[in-house]
């Protein structure tokens, strides 16, 4: 009796794409724990050397390529390979709740030995909002979906008048959704939103109107098409608004005094949160990069280790946050304070140095986590949040 072949429950480029963005998260991690001594600053600081300045950059897109992805995850939920459609909206809000709790408690604890006055709500933070957001956005029409996406991803940028003081009505709301700053201060204790998640709510939006893209029924190189179409609007569109210095960041660029610090000055743009020219510019090089994936992802023996890290994203996220501060206090005890207070790198390049060290260590546990979780993930359900 010929048997059918099995559906595969996963797509690998997208895998692969979430774990380029988790190991570029590691970098940054490394860079925050171990470099804490040059600040980086928002948008990045004009003093700040290339190699620092790029090596900020790079990670940049995390956040956005995450956030996109996990909107597309969402759409291939509700649309399962062979099956019917099914409701993502009480999904999405569990695990919403889950990823806060995450952040809140396990995520506070981390940098508890450096700031322990403070609870710094970032991107999980953003992330589980987003997702709550879309359980309940999602059960809009599809074409309005897009439309709520491509207006808050493109529009709040409009909204940067509209301030309130601490105190005033809606201060706290517009904290959380817009202006990134102190959200409350209980006792001595402060709460601090570092991800507003407005613009960020923008782009799950825009990730679950891509989900179809990734429908079986649609053919690689149509899908291919589609990315580059997509990716090569955002960056002309960029090119225009951002080499006039018309609209989608507060911060206009200049021309300086050497060749790459122009680059730097036109390419440095706001993150907290995100202006649409950072937006633009990370969104298109990760549609660029989901589309290569297409063609390049199984014949490449390193981006199929990548999809490990990727598969398990929020395993390796919190456990490579704790082994960085592990090795943080190890050093600290044999080496001591070499800057300031704390001790640190002493160049950019041992940045990256500790990135890879970091990576290879991780990628024995990462491989193993995956194969467990999808051998068990059916019959051990809390699997699927990590």
């Amino acid at each position: 009796m010929n048997s059918q072949p099995a559906i595969p429950t996963r797509i690998a480029s997208i895998d692969v794409a979430r774990g380029v963005v988790i190991l570029l998260m590691m970098l940054d991690h490394v860079r925050e724990r171990f470099y804490m001594h040059v600040r980086t600053g928002d948008p990045i600081y004009e003093t700040i050397e290339p190699d620092l300045f790029f090596t900020r950059y790079v990670t940049h897109l995390c956040a956005p390529v995450f956030i996109f992805l996990a909107g597309v995850s969402a759409w291939l939920y509700a649309h399962p390979a062979g099956h019917e459609y099914r409701s993502p909206a009480v999904f999405l809000f569990k695990r919403g709740l889950v990823i806060i709790l995450i952040e809140v408690f396990l995520y506070y604890l981390v940098w508890a030995d450096s700031y322990p006055s403070f609870l710094f709500l970032q991107v999980l933070f953003a992330i589980g909002l987003c997702m709550i957001g879309l359980s309940v956005l999602c059960r809009l029409n599809y074409w309005l979906i897009g439309a709520v996406g491509i207006l808050l991803a493109t529009g709040h940028n409009a909204l940067e008048p509209i301030q309130f003081e601490p105190g005033e009505f809606g201060y706290m709301l517009w904290t959380i959704l817009h202006d990134a700053g102190d959200l409350a201060h209980i006792g001595g204790f402060t709460i601090s939103v570092s991800y507003p998640v407005l613009p960020w709510l923008g782009v799950i939006l825009l990730g679950y109107f891509a989900g179809p893209l990734y429908d079986r029924t649609v053919a690689p190189p149509k899908r291919q098409r589609a990315l580059i179409l997509s990716a090569v609007s955002c960056l002309a569109l960029l090119l225009v608004l951002r080499g006039f210095n018309i609209y989608g960041e507060t911060l206009p660029w200049s021309m300086q005094k050497t060749a790459i610090d122009t680059v730097m000055s036109f390419l440095n743009f706001t993150k907290y949160p995100p202006s649409l020219n950072y937006l633009l510019i990370t969104l298109g090089i990760g549609m660029l990069l989901l589309a290569w994936l297409e063609t390049n992802r199984s014949s490449n023996k390193l981006l199929q280790a990548v999809q490990a890290f990727g598969s398990v994203p929020m395993f390796i996220y919190i456990l490579h946050l704790y082994v960085l501060l592990g090795a943080y206090w190890v050093l600290y005890l044999i080496f001591g304070a070499n800057h300031g207070t704390r001790f640190g790198l002493n160049n950019v390049g041992s940045i990256w140095i500790g990135a890879v060290v970091l990576i290879v260590m991780h990628y024995p546990i990462a491989s193993w986590f995956a194969q467990y979780k999808h051998r068990e993930k059916h019959n051990k359900p809390w699997l699927s949040y990590f």
